[in-house]
């Protein structure tokens, strides 16, 4: 066994949207509470906690809102992550069970697009801050954090852990020193706001905050199928619960205090600015750790991407995984988010904001579903053989997934509140107080209840214990030969 990790962590990974066989699967649970910590610890998040001091938010209002959003949205996050180690298969394959192998199709438009979005985002924050810095060409900027990503998505799972793993051990010794200096009154700064207290504020910080989390959770078992199917699944829903909401509670708390103290409106130079308060230099330190950080999250929703995009074309016509393949799409994905920033530039982040809220109403419905089939409707019981059949036994368009998905989306538009763009009628009686995200989780997953009644999980029990026996078998071939 130590072997095949040795072998799969030198080169390319050689699965994608394929079943990972028992014999490959290697990792420790713990690494999985490091990798997602490392994923929330960069300043995307800082930024995130600047939302509410804008708004009129004091530091504590702030604070507090982000930390409820955080544990909000790693609820949903997090419960996603024991179906990896269970079903050693990506994330949106496992969707076939409940919306059909074609169906399918359509959660996973909008997690391309959410992932697409991010990287876009992400982009433009890792450009704008090296120009700002150390005067970087952004184009050229944006260029070389794509293909450092890219690369590092090629190689794949392995590489992505061990890299986070380096960046985790890096990052935390330097942001503790910089909230001890806080804490102690060494960072500089003032209270240049003391703020105070709005619903419509704290809400909005509370849904940045929970989105924030709620947009990785199509894709967090692409990063746990590789442990063995004996992981607790207490365990691993614990480690992946606290490495991302302990992450990103710190630093939107840090970027509250930020935002308060220093006056500046860019996330990145605060930073900056109070780590050099601390000590001349340690600033730039900060902020380059937090660059490569981000650039290795772009890397790891670029992976993402690539799963989703292959599962997509294979929900149209089966496909064949290859390592070929991989390469293609990655490359062809960060053409096309490389594109769209250097067209956008600056303005990109306003305008892909607002996409992400739509996509987060999106996202919402398929998780509640999802989660609900999975905990309570099959129990984790899936027959993983029949997910790659177009006429196999969760069918070519899954009734029950997809009815609940659109009660979800319709029952939410009128409590939209999409920045710059739309607010619904009932979200404008709240004062723009942003719930359409909840409203969607609540409708979709009761919907999913109600018509999952009649439904029977023995029906399909010979056929689960025939995809068992058929994986089995192949895993055997393999071995021999």
């Amino acid at each position: 066994m130590t072997e095949l990790a040795s072998e799969y962590s030198a080169g390319i990974e050689r699965h994608s949207i394929d079943f990972v066989p028992e014999r490959e699967r290697h990792g420790r649970v713990s690494d999985q509470g490091v990798f997602w910590f490392l994923s929330n610890f960069q300043f995307f998040a800082i930024a995130i906690g600047f939302v509410g001091p804008s708004l009129g938010l004091s530091l504590g209002y702030a604070a507090l809102a982000g930390a409820l959003g955080i544990l909000i949205g790693t609820a949903f996050q997090a419960f996603h992550a024991s179906q990896g180690p269970e079903m050693g298969l990506p994330q949106m394959i496992q969707s076939r069970a409940q919306f059909g192998y074609r169906g399918v199709i359509v959660p996973l438009l909008a997690t391309l697009l959410s992932l697409i979005g991010y990287n876009l985002v992400s982009t433009v924050l890792a450009s704008d801050g090296l120009h700002s810095l150390w005067r970087i060409d952004r184009s050229s900027a944006a260029i070389a954090v794509s293909l450092l990503a890219a690369v590092l998505a090629i190689w794949g799972y392995d590489w992505l852990h061990r890299v986070f793993r380096i960046l985790f051990w890096i990052s935390l010794p330097l942001f503790s020193l910089l909230c001890l200096a806080i804490l102690f009154g060494k960072a500089g700064g003032a209270v240049r706001h003391g703020g105070g207290f709005g619903w419509q504020a704290f809400v909005t910080q509370l849904a940045s905050a929970a989105s924030f989390n709620i947009g990785s959770a199509p894709y967090v078992s692409d990063y746990s199928r590789y442990l063995p199917s004996r992981t607790p699944r207490a365990r691993i829903i614990l480690n992946v619960f606290a490495g991302s909401a302990l992450s990103a509670i710190w630093l939107i708390a840090l970027g509250a205090w930020l935002a308060t103290h220093l006056g500046l409106e860019d996330a990145l130079l605060a930073l900056k600015q109070a780590g050099d308060s601390v000590r001349p230099g340690l600033g730039s330190i900060l902020a380059a750790v937090s660059i490569a950080a981000l650039v290795a999250t772009i890397g790891m929703n670029a992976y993402s991407g690539m799963l989703t995009f292959v599962t997509a074309l294979d929900s149209l016509r089966p496909v064949r995984p290859t390592r070929r393949l991989r390469v293609v799409v990655l490359l062809a994905l960060m053409v096309v988010w490389i594109m769209v920033a250097l067209s956008f530039g600056g303005s990109a982040v306003t305008y892909v904001n607002g996409m992400l809220v739509l996509m987060l109403y999106c996202l919402m419905p398929w998780t509640a579903v999802n989660l609900i089939d999975y905990f309570f409707v099959r129990r984790g019981r899936y027959s993983i053989v029949d997910l790659f059949l177009p006429h196999g036994l969760y069918g070519a368009w899954g009734a029950r997934g997809l009815t609940a998905y659109a009660v979800g989306i319709i029952a939410s538009v009128p409590f939209f509140v999409i920045p710059n763009a739309y607010t619904g009628s009932l979200a404008a009686r709240l004062d723009g107080v942003d719930i359409g995200w909840l409203v969607s989780a609540a409708a979709a997953s009761s919907t999913y209840l109600l018509i999952s009644r009649r439904f029977n999980p023995a029906d399909e029990s010979s056929a689960v214990s025939a995809s068992a026996r058929a994986l089995a078998s192949a895993a055997q071939q393999r071995l021999a030969s």
